[in-house]
């Protein structure tokens, strides 16, 4: 019967915590993630425009990459980037994680790319921010690029004994979200 009061007191206080737990969680904001139809649009381009880009890099350096004074696969998808840049649709970067980058404008410059390199790095497969740039909303997005061939190491001879697998390098993504 000692014990009661305790008991008493600790149910009490229990069902205190619970009470202010669902008040917070019920608030708006914080217990649902409010519907983001123009962020769900694009990850789900970014998923799509990741796959269209790395399978055109490994069909160029398959198909046309036979000698080392042949234009590389990497620089034509830059070409590339460049071209969609400029036409206004979003902006890809080809960035380093390796430490080792193959000239100084792969290196990550931003807070952004930074993080998303060593998340990479990590064993991330996907990595994404929403930001704010020229007062309008952007999705930030990075994917990671392994070697996938042996070819590719007719250029990046410093990539041969990275692990199966591991990230050498990522696609920076930035698409517009308004």
């Amino acid at each position: 019967m000692r014990f009661q009061p305790r008991l008493a007191f600790s149910l009490t206080a229990a069902a205190t915590v619970l009470a202010l737990l669902g008040a917070i969680f019920s608030s708006p904001g914080l217990a649902e993630k409010k519907s983001d139809p123009a962020l769900d649009e694009a990850r789900k381009d970014v998923k799509m425009l990741d796959d269209v880009y790395k399978t055109a890099v490994v069909l160029i350096t398959d198909n046309y990459v036979t000698e080392e004074s042949d234009l590389p696969a990497g620089a034509a998808a830059k070409a590339l980037f460049a071209a969609v840049k400029e036409k206004g649709w979003h902006e890809v970067r080809l960035l380093d994680v390796s430490g080792e980058p193959y000239n100084d404008e792969n290196v990550p410059t931003d807070d952004f790319e930074k993080a998303a390199a060593e998340k990479l790095k990590d064993g991330a497969d996907y990595y994404d921010e929403v930001q704010t740039q020229d007062g309008k909303r952007v999705l930030r997005a990075a994917t990671p690029i392994p070697v996938v061939l042996e070819k590719c190491i007719m250029c990046h001879e410093n990539y041969r004994d990275v692990e199966e697998g591991a990230p050498i390098g990522m696609l920076g993504y930035t698409i517009p979200l308004d």
